[in-house]
C-alpha cells in the first residue's frame, strides 16, 4: 500500500471517532438543553453525515471578473452626477452652518454671561465662560472638517 493511500485512511478513521452523540431535553417549563452527556428524560438526535458546503466568500474568490457585476458608463456617470449634486448641496448647508457657528462663537465671546451676587456686584462666571466658549468653538471645527472632507470628495469626483 501507498503512504500516502494510508494516511487517508487513517484520517478517514479517525474522523468518525470524532463524532459525538447529541442528546436534547425539555423540561416541564418547555427549555430546551442539548448535551453531549446522556441525562434523565433526554432523548439522542441523530445528526446524520456531516457535509461540507464551500462558504459564498470562497466562490466569490474564485470568479473570473467577467463573471463580477459591471455596469455602463453612462449609468456610472449618471452615479457620479447624482453623488456630486448631493456632495454639493452638503457642502452648501455646511456652509451655512459654519457661518452661523462663527457668529454665535463671535456672540458668545462678545456678550459673556454676567451673574449677581447678593450684594448686587455683577460679576463673570469664568468657569461657564470657558465652557461656552469650548463648545462653541468645537462646533466650528466640526463644521471646518466636514467641509474639508465634503471637498476632497468632490474633488475626487472631477
Amino acid at each position: 500500500m501507498k503512504p500516502h493511500y494510508l494516511l487517508i485512511f487513517l484520517s478517514a478513521g479517525y474522523i468518525s471517532w470524532a463524532q459525538a452523540e447529541i442528546y436534547k431535553k425539555v423540561d416541564a417549563d418547555g427549555h430546551v438543553t442539548y448535551s453531549s452527556a446522556p441525562t434523565k428524560g433526554s432523548k439522542k438526535i441523530d445528526l446524520g453525515p456531516l457535509t461540507i458546503v464551500p462558504s459564498p466568500a470562497h466562490a466569490r474568490n474564485n470568479a473570473t471578473p467577467s463573471d463580477s457585476l459591471k455596469v455602463d458608463s453612462a449609468t456610472q456617470k449618471n452615479r457620479d452626477n447624482l453623488r456630486r449634486k448631493i456632495l454639493e448641496e452638503e457642502l452648501s448647508t455646511e456652509q451655512k452652518l459654519i457661518e452661523e457657528a462663527r457668529q454665535n462663537l463671535i456672540n458668545g465671546k462678545e456678550h459673556p454671561e454676567i451673574l449677581k451676587d447678593k450684594d448686587g456686584k455683577n460679576y463673570l462666571n469664568a468657569a461657564k465662560y470657558e465652557e461656552n466658549i469650548k463648545a462653541l468653538q468645537s462646533q466650528v471645527t466640526l463644521h471646518e472638517k466636514n467641509i474639508e472632507a465634503l471637498k476632497s470628495e468632490l474633488l475626487k469626483l472631477k
